[in-house]
Parts: C-alpha cells; sequence; structure tokens
C-alpha cells in the first residue's frame, strides 16, 4: 500500500470522535493479527505439504495392505 493510501485512511480515522478512533484501531489490529496468523499458517502448511502428502500416502498404502485398523472415535 502507498504512503499516500495509508495517510488517507489515518486522516479518516482521526476524523472521527475519540470513542470510534479507539474502535477502529482495535478492528485494525485484529485484522492485522489474523493476517499474520494466516502468513504463518501458509508458511508452515508449505513447508509441511510434501510430510503431509507421504503420510497420507502411507496410510492409504497401508489400508490397501490391511495393515490398518478403523479409527474407534468413541473410545477417544
Amino acid at each position: 500500500m502507498s504512503s499516500a493510501a495509508i495517510t488517507t485512511i489515518v486522516k479518516m480515522v482521526e476524523s472521527l470522535p475519540d470513542d470510534l478512533q479507539e474502535r477502529v484501531s482495535e478492528h485494525i489490529r485484529e485484522y492485522i493479527a489474523d493476517l499474520d496468523d494466516e502468513a504463518k499458517w501458509d508458511s508452515s502448511f508449505q513447508k509441511s505439504h510434501t510430510s503431509l502428502v507421504a503420510a497420507a500416502r502411507k496410510a492409504k498404502q497401508e489400508i490397501v495392505e490391511g495393515k490398518s485398523v478403523p479409527m474407534d472415535y468413541d473410545r477417544l
């Protein structure tokens, strides 16, 4: 985002009453935190994608070979 766009947003927020400025600030903080969490998740998933695919293939092969049993979710 350009600094001009940020400046415009800041001016818009500054034009609001103090209580609304605080609400907008809180929403922005939460939104940025959510974006950061999503970026971390995406990065983590990209790093583990190959391992997850390998594990899924192994599980599928074990099912075909009869080396696995269905999970009993009631026992968890």
